[in-house]
C-alpha cells in the first residue's frame, strides 16, 4: 500500500486520538471515584457570587470545594500527627 498525504494524515490523527483516549482512561482509573455528595445550605447571593467567580476563573464550584476539603484535611491531619 502506498501512503499518500491524506492517508497518512488520517492515520496519524487516528493514532494520536487513540493515544489521548488511552491516557484519559488511565488517568480516570487512577483517580478516586466520586461516590458521595455533601449538601450544604448557604446564602443564595454568596452561592451565586461563588459560582460566577469560579466561571470567570475557568473552574467549577465543585472542583474548588473539593480542593478546599483536601487542603483542609491535609492541614489538620499534619497538625494532629505532630
Amino acid at each position: 500500500m502506498r501512503w499518500g498525504g491524506d492517508t497518512f494524515a488520517v492515520f496519524f490523527h487516528a493514532e494520536v486520538f487513540r493515544g489521548l483516549r488511552e491516557m484519559a482512561v488511565k488517568k480516570k482509573s487512577k483517580a478516586k471515584k466520586k461516590n458521595s455528595q455533601l449538601v450544604i445550605r448557604i446564602n443564595e447571593d454568596e452561592r451565586d457570587d461563588f459560582v460566577a467567580l469560579c466561571d470567570e476563573m475557568d473552574t467549577s464550584a465543585a472542583r474548588e470545594v473539593r480542593r478546599f476539603i483536601r487542603n483542609f484535611l491535609a492541614e489538620h491531619q499534619s497538625i494532629e500527627e505532630t
